[in-house]
């Protein structure tokens, strides 16, 4: 087990805290896809619905080249782990934007979820439509000054594990990114009525 977060806060009384005061717990709503599937776009949409931080890995992994000249690996992923933490700790929900491609990142975001005590949503987006997931890499431009999107080639190329865990799939291949929101949306309320 990685130890992600260092703090002395008991998860018990960030729950209590939110029932004394009858608000929700913070929930971590963790978005999955490979690049162009339209997840950052939904997670943008879902985190200003929600009130919620919004927290893009590819931003933090940017930050890192940018201001300190290091090849970044996972330590963008972990970095926004603690990020994630903490504000879930004083009762912020947050909506986590990452491509998460394997078993190693899911687990360690399970791992923030258990170790701050909030509840847990995953979200993996998909564009089947091949043809369409390529026009949309291929026309894309990136919104984070110094990044560089990956080429079509590299996402029909990288890792990405089939998930074993519970989640919700939103499929946004011939759907408008408010049709692909509105199902996700109606997801998350069959999820909140169970």
């Amino acid at each position: 087990m990685v130890c992600l977060l260092d703090w002395n806060f008991s998860t018990r009384s960030l729950t209590k805290t939110h029932q004394m005061a009858n608000t929700p717990c913070p929930s971590l709503y963790i978005f999955s896809g490979l690049p162009a599937t339209g997840k950052t776009r939904l997670a943008k949409l879902l985190a200003r619905k929600l009130s919620a931080a919004y927290l893009r890995v590819d931003t933090v992994e940017q930050g890192l080249r940018d201001l300190c000249d290091v090849s970044v690996e996972g330590e963008g992923y972990r970095l926004s782990y603690r990020i994630a933490a903490e504000n879930v700790l004083i009762g912020v929900s947050v909506v986590a934007d990452s491509c998460n491609p394997i078993e190693l990142t899911r687990d360690e975001w399970q791992e923030v979820e258990e170790q701050a005590g909030a509840g847990c949503v995953n979200v993996e987006t998909q564009c089947s439509d091949v043809t369409e997931h390529r026009v949309r890499a291929e026309r894309r431009q990136s919104d984070i000054e110094g990044l560089v999107l990956p080429s079509w080639q590299a996402i029909e190329n990288r890792e990405f594990h089939p998930w074993s865990a519970e989640r919700i799939v939103v499929e946004t291949s011939g759907r408008s990114i408010d049709e692909s929101f509105n199902e996700l949306l109606a997801a998350l309320e069959r999820r909140s009525c169970k």
